[in-house]
């Protein structure tokens, strides 16, 4: 599939370099061209069979999954700009909405991050996922010889499936959250994985697994 990363961040970086290794194609959306070659170039020197390419944020959004890979205002800014664009595709939201300060969660406690942004782009397939994992153990897919968990939430069943695979394909091992209700849970989790970085002294080097 061919997946389009909104953001040049490292976790733009860290999730286009799982999307390359399954074998996807990659495009990395940036504000300024600059960052945007900078971080394919750093993806095509990970290497992987699929391919990267790069495109503006004043473009039209393409790919068959799109990638918010940005802070949570700046999510929201893209979905409203590109809103008639994104109706019909799958869009995964990976931020965790935190204050300036991270130690507490800004959307309205009776919804999330998701279902917020899905209000500004009706249409759009809008799927919880990656918001718990860390961008430097994205790049790696693993910690500690265990593959990451990405805990996937959304309303539409195919979208979580489609995620699912894109997760899969990379070396990921998905889990399936259930529905958009999940994402405030998720979310709370995400600012908890942060919070616990100086306590543990892991240096968001840690991450969150399922042992069954």
């Amino acid at each position: 599939m061919h997946v389009t990363i909104i953001g040049t961040g490292n976790m733009a970086r860290g999730i286009g370099s799982r999307a390359l290794a399954g074998g996807h194609d990659v495009t990395v959306v940036g504000k300024d061209e600059a960052r945007a070659e900078e971080a394919a170039a750093t993806l095509r020197e990970q290497g992987g069979p699929g391919s990267v390419g790069t495109a503006l944020d004043a473009d039209p959004v393409g790919g068959d999954v799109v990638v918010l890979a940005v802070y949570y205002p700046d999510a929201r800014a893209a979905v409203e700009r590109h809103a008639g664009e994104l109706a019909g595709k799958v869009v995964v939201d990976i931020t965790n909405p935190v204050n300036e300060t991270v130690d507490a969660l800004v959307v309205p406690p009776d919804s999330s991050a998701t279902r917020e942004l899905g209000r500004l782009a009706e249409g759009a397939r809008i799927v919880k996922a990656f918001n718990t994992t860390f961008a430097r153990t994205l790049v790696a897919g693993e910690v500690a010889g265990q593959p990451l968990d990405v805990f996937i939430a959304g309303d539409d069943e195919e979208a979580r499936e489609t995620v699912a695979e894109l997760a899969r394909d990379g070396g990921l091992n998905p889990i399936d959250a259930g529905g958009e209700e999940r994402a405030r849970e998720l979310e709370a989790l995400g600012l908890l994985h942060m919070q616990l970085q100086q306590r543990l002294g892991t240096g968001y080097a840690s991450a969150v697994k399922v042992i069954a």
